[in-house]
């Protein structure tokens, strides 16, 4: 039987004694263990989440290029992870962040949308179901699989209206002639928004909340520019040291931004809509 509360799910996953629990959030508790130890606690209610969160956890760990957070264990509702203690984000560990992103890019994945192994092919970004179905094209896959689905979602709830639905469709039906040039299947984290990158008090920075699959390597760069991300010119210098991006990434940044904010537009509302719209007809300009 699961556990019902955090402090179960940390002693029965690190197998300490749980002395203190604090409250970080509605799904995300820390623990502190007698031993002197403290984890993160996170609890997830859809079906598959952990496992999806915690396969990828452990399919970007095995790149050996990124750092994670020690997983002590899960079950399917419970995640429980070392605590990363965080520090301010410096150039050296943000050019760090962009040569390990690099390495874990490389460390490909078997087709574009494949998940971990072990992971769901019903998985998840953030709250919103994040379908991993693998294919040979990207252009095909990401209109398929991260653009129509989230699109029809925000025409059914009224968020997107029909007529301006048409624009995210006549950039599907493009993608072949503005993805830029072809490139291998990458090991994606998946949802880099800046939230998900804690740097750590030791000078390095680690990756949390993966929604890993084999992806764009541009769309984790995407992501790490729409939210903002400290020191983004590190990173990318970083990055382009072990390996350049193809000509005119820049340019494909608001392609690839359309899925994060079509995930948004589903759950969040309007305003989010607005932004997709006008990076949709961006990328049309291509």
């Amino acid at each position: 039987m699961s556990p019902t509360d955090p402090a179960t799910a940390a002693a029965l996953h690190t197998g300490g004694t749980v002395s203190g629990v604090r409250d970080r959030s509605g799904a995300l508790s820390e623990v502190e263990l007698l031993d002197g130890r403290s984890v993160m606690v996170k609890q997830n209610r859809a079906p598959g989440a952990t496992r999806a969160e915690a396969t990828g956890l452990e399919w970007l760990a095995a790149s050996g290029t990124v750092r994670v957070p020690l997983l002590h264990g899960w079950d399917e509702r419970w995640l429980v992870t070392e605590r990363v203690v965080t520090g301010p984000p410096g150039r050296s560990a943000a050019v760090q962040l962009g040569r390990s992103l690099a390495r874990m890019h490389r460390a490909g994945a078997p087709a574009f949308g494949a998940p971990p192994p072990g992971g769901p092919v019903e998985a998840y970004i953030g709250e919103a179901p994040m379908v991993n179905n693998a294919q040979d094209s990207w252009p095909s896959w990401y209109a398929d699989h991260r653009v129509l689905p989230y699109l029809r979602t925000a025409v059914d709830h009224g968020t997107i209206r029909p007529r301006e639905a048409e624009t995210v469709e006549e950039l599907c039906d493009r993608l072949p002639g503005l993805a830029g040039p072809a490139e291998p299947p990458a090991r994606l984290h998946g949802d880099l928004w800046n939230g998900n990158v804690l740097w750590g008090a030791d000078g390095h920075p680690y990756l949390i909340d993966p929604a890993a699959h084999g992806g764009h390597r541009e769309t984790d760069l995407a992501m790490l520019h729409l939210f903002g991300c400290p020191q983004l010119p590190s990173v990318v210098e970083g990055y382009e040291e072990i390996a350049p991006l193809s000509e005119g990434w820049r340019t494909r940044i608001a392609l690839h931004q359309l899925f994060p904010l079509l995930v948004h537009t589903v759950l969040f509302g309007r305003g989010y809509a607005e932004q997709a719209l006008d990076a949709a007809r961006s990328a049309l300009t291509l």
